[in-house]
């Protein structure tokens, strides 16, 4: 097991005793006996990792803290604005831009289409990475256990596409991604296939800001349909491209982190970690 994998998953299971045994406020010595490690190499990976302290880092998952962060972003728009103001926000709408393949590319399922894939670790875990020289078309973060799955899905939708492992082709936007500076860097075109609606979701989630949460309802009321929430939750949950299409920085109006694609853990470490490094900041 890579080390960077190896860490998130020690500091996932920290992260699920802490906020099981919230109530408890369990010392970082109960903490580091939970994921079988000493105390001083816990205390050295968690901070690492998140910037802060285990205890700190309950904070910003908690549902009072998610709650006025939900009445911060009322208006999406107005937020992400507000935040590219700042010289120490990263607003992945500046880093990241969206291409929708035209109608008769997507009746042709990728015809013509050359797909280059890797797995790669990042600091939550195991991803699978697709590109095409348009740009990246799926991302998802994967165990052992649903590794073939992505490959499997990313077939089905890109049907008739050449589609190769490559991760020396991938490993340059792993690396991107995950860059401590995205300021310096050009933005990262995605290819999807979706529908209209779909698509106004999508580029509406990329107007939350890192360290940011939002709802569904917020999200159905920037797009103009306010009565679609079920259909906005649907568009979100069907997101291709994990992690730079934040869909995770969506949660239940109160406060509850709720589902997530690719696990309520890897939920509550994402928004835990954007809320830390934003903060610390």
């Amino acid at each position: 097991m890579d080390q960077q994998t190896y860490n998130y998953e020690k500091i996932a299971k920290a992260i699920e005793f802490i906020v099981a045994n919230a109530k408890e406020q369990p010392s970082l010595f109960d903490v580091a006996e939970e994921v079988n490690i000493s105390q001083f190499h816990f205390q050295r990976v968690f901070s690492e990792w998140a910037g802060v302290s285990p205890k700190k880092f309950l904070q910003y998952i908690t549902a009072g803290y998610l709650k006025e962060k939900i009445r911060e972003s009322a208006n999406l728009t107005e937020l992400a604005e507000l935040a590219g103001l700042s010289s120490q926000s990263r607003v992945y709408d500046h880093f990241t831009s969206i291409e929708a393949v035209t109608p008769q590319e997507f009746r042709s399922s990728g015809k013509g289409l050359a797909i280059r894939y890797g797995y790669h670790e990042t600091p939550f875990g195991n991803c699978f990475l697709a590109v095409t020289e348009r740009g990246i078309c799926a991302m998802a973060f994967v165990d052992a256990d649903s590794k073939e799955d992505q490959l499997i899905r990313l077939a089905k939708k890109w049907h008739y596409a050449e589609i190769t492992a490559d991760q020396e082709v991938t490993a340059p936007y792993i690396r991107r991604i995950f860059s401590a500076d995205k300021k310096s860097l050009e933005k990262l075109p995605l290819l999807v296939q979706g529908t209209n609606f779909q698509l106004k979701v999508w580029e509406a989630l990329l107007n939350i800001p890192n360290g940011a949460v939002t709802t569904y309802q917020q999200i159905a009321n920037s797009i103009g349909h306010p009565g679609a929430v079920r259909a906005v939750g649907t568009a979100v949950g069907d997101n291709p491209v994990a992690y730079l299409i934040p869909c995770h920085r969506v949660i239940r109006k109160e406060g509850i982190l709720g589902e997530y694609r690719w696990g309520s853990l890897r939920k509550k470490a994402l928004i835990g970690w954007e809320a830390a490094h934003h903060n610390e900041e």
